[in-house]
């Protein structure tokens, strides 16, 4: 099981990132914000595929791509795109469904499920393309607290952060991993096969034995014996917030040892005044969290015109001062800060 991401969008301009959870036998598909152009750099069979699709927040360079996303899988008729956000992501996209002259809808597949997530509840609501969008049906309520998805290989979680308005930070991990150690299965004198995969399966129905040549096992004994657990990999998206000590705070424990952070890197720290006004973040904040925080590498993006592409290159010298693992994404091609 892997996560792969990608950045998409280019430097300075509109951008969201796209994550692919490869389990080996599926493949779950997720994209965070939905700027301009941004699933222009993804295949169209990705693009109808995609599984969730999740909003920090409804500004216009989070959404401004909307538009080419719905025309891909306004009417998929396999199974329905869930969308999430924060509270008036329904009524937006409701909005954004009844842009469109809707004449011929009365035989299209195809419906929408948009949760907006509040403080301590989610609230989602049905849209139908054969009703050509114009009903939000409402479709449950449920507490929340910090858990959107739960998978039976993944999790995730997502927090409000402050915007001027709430902005959902996003946080996927893979659930813990069962493999086998090799020096134990060394020293038990079994011979590798099938049965492997067979004592890593925790079915209802599974079988209490395994067979091993001319042998019966207990499967409990053999996983006490042979398997090790060990981290999932992880990743979270953090865009648009204020980031001051109680942010932070809130952060760090759904943060802590993640793979991948990926961070907006708005300012330079010369101008960290600005950028707490403004509810951004310097690619120096970002640093400090990713020590706090233990991740594994900081991945920044997001950044502002209002620097040279020139001066993009010192911005992250700032961050890797503090955080050495710090990159941009490498298809911009900025320079590595050094």
């Amino acid at each position: 099981m892997s996560i792969k991401f990608q950045v998409l969008g280019a430097p300075g301009h509109d951008n969201a990132l796209f994550v692919r959870v490869e389990t080996g036998q599926t493949v779950h598909r997720l994209l965070f914000d939905c700027g301009e152009q941004c699933v222009s750099g993804l295949p169209v069979a990705e693009v109808q595929a995609i599984d969730h699709l999740c909003f920090s927040h409804l500004h216009m360079d989070h959404v401004a791509g909307f538009d080419a996303l719905f025309r891909v899988i306004f009417n998929r008729p396999t199974r329905p795109v869930q969308v999430w956000g924060p509270p008036e992501t329904s009524r937006i996209l409701h909005h954004r469904f009844q842009g469109f002259l809707w004449n011929l809808y009365a035989d299209q597949p195809g419906s929408w499920y948009v949760t907006d997530i509040h403080a301590d509840h989610r609230a989602s609501f049905r849209f139908a393309a054969n009703e050509a969008f114009a009903l939000a049906h409402p479709a449950g309520v449920e507490p929340f607290a910090d858990r959107l998805i739960e998978t039976a290989t993944f999790t995730l979680h997502a927090l409000h952060l402050d915007h001027r308005a709430p902005s959902m930070a996003y946080i996927l991990r893979e659930k813990p991993r069962l493999n086998v150690d090799p020096l134990k299965l060394a020293k038990s004198g079994l011979q590798p096969g099938p049965w492997l995969q067979m004592i890593k399966e925790t079915r209802a129905d599974e079988a209490p034995t395994v067979t091993i040549g001319d042998r019966v096992v207990e499967r409990r004994a053999l996983r006490e014996q042979l398997l090790v657990e060990s981290p999932g990999e992880s990743i979270a998206y953090l865009t648009d917030f204020l980031l001051d000590e109680p942010a932070q705070e809130r952060l760090l424990p759904i943060l802590k040892s993640c793979t991948t952070l990926v961070c907006e890197s708005q300012y330079r720290e010369a101008d960290l005044a600005l950028a707490l006004r403004n509810h951004h973040v310097t690619a120096a904040q970002a640093a400090r969290l990713a020590v706090r925080a233990d991740v594994g590498q900081l991945l920044l993006f997001h950044l502002s015109q209002r620097y040279h592409r020139e001066e993009w290159p010192a911005l992250l010298a700032e961050a890797r001062a503090i955080f050495p693992n710090t990159q941009f994404p490498s298809h911009w091609d900025l320079g590595d800060g050094r």
